[in-house]
């Protein structure tokens, strides 16, 4: 019988001789990239200018990586405001000596939050048309993005799974351990690229992508579906914020957004033009 259990035991990251650059913050970079060129091709699309486009990476960046990790703090690691607060919001660690960590620890919910506010205030500053309209289309680089993210906590060995008990599984040999987990990471990828094909699918050949909010609604619906499941084979992510009725922060905090997306897609109807 061939064993299941999978060794793993990859470098910190790229070393480039004046830094490090991790594996995780190198991932969040070709997230980023490769959501400018989709979204280059979809702009295209609608007819927008490149200047728009331009300004519409400057929103995303700020809002999803302020949001991300912020959320991670609040949510999980909220001794940071009062232990080393400028690690908050700068890639460097000072309690304890200096030392340049990446930007570690994003919170998905915190981004997705992050992702909606500077999307609202890219339309109102930029745009000019309705917050569904650019909602409706960046959720398709974002989805993408979800599965870099993922990739990169896999090659860093964060956010692991339980241990499986069995030959099946990933030993991570970071950690010190010599048994096997869940993949939980890769579930999370491998889940959210199909998100990403149902979404592009949508946009690109159906009907439904004229229906303001149901593409947004449906990004909601189907990742925060994929994370609510997949947390029961994932270990605790530091102090839990809510542990209730079985389930985690992250379990509890995904309620919320798959709510949301039920309504974009079967409830919500946009107002009518006058």
């Amino acid at each position: 019988m061939i064993a299941l259990k999978f060794i793993w035991d990859p470098s910190k990251g790229l070393d480039l001789g004046f830094l490090t650059l991790h594996y995780y913050s190198l991932m969040w970079i070709i997230a980023f990239v490769v959501g400018f060129l989709i979204m280059k091709r979809i702009y295209k699309n609608e007819g927008q200018t490149n200047e728009s486009l331009d300004s519409l990476f400057i929103y995303s960046v700020l809002g999803i990586m302020l949001g991300a990790r912020l959320g991670h703090v609040i949510f999980y690691q909220p001794e940071l405001f009062k232990e080393d607060f400028f690690s908050i919001f700068l890639p460097f660690k000072f309690q304890g000596g200096f030392e340049f960590t990446g930007f570690r620890g994003l919170a998905s919910h915190g981004a997705a939050i992050g992702m909606i506010i500077s999307m609202y205030l890219y339309n109102k500053k930029v745009l000019h048309k309705t917050v569904l309209w650019i909602l409706d289309r960046v959720v398709i680089p974002v989805a993408l993005g979800a599965v870099a993210v993922r990739i990169g906590n896999f090659i860093n060995s964060e956010i692991i799974g339980k241990p499986t008990e069995s030959d099946f599984g990933v030993v991570f040999k970071q950690l010190g351990e010599d048994f096997a987990r869940h993949p939980s990471q890769l579930y999370e990828a491998g889940c959210y690229v199909f998100v990403f094909l149902i979404l592009f699918f949508t946009y690109w050949k159906t009907q439904k992508a004229k229906q303001e909010g149901f593409l947004f609604g449906s990004f909601l619906l189907m990742l925060w579906a994929v994370r609510f499941f997949v947390e029961f084979l994932k270990e605790p992510q530091g102090d839990e914020f809510i542990n209730f009725a079985g389930l985690n922060t992250g379990q509890w905090l995904s309620i919320p957004f798959i709510l949301i997306g039920l309504y974009f897609m079967f409830v919500y109807k946009p107002a009518l033009k006058k």
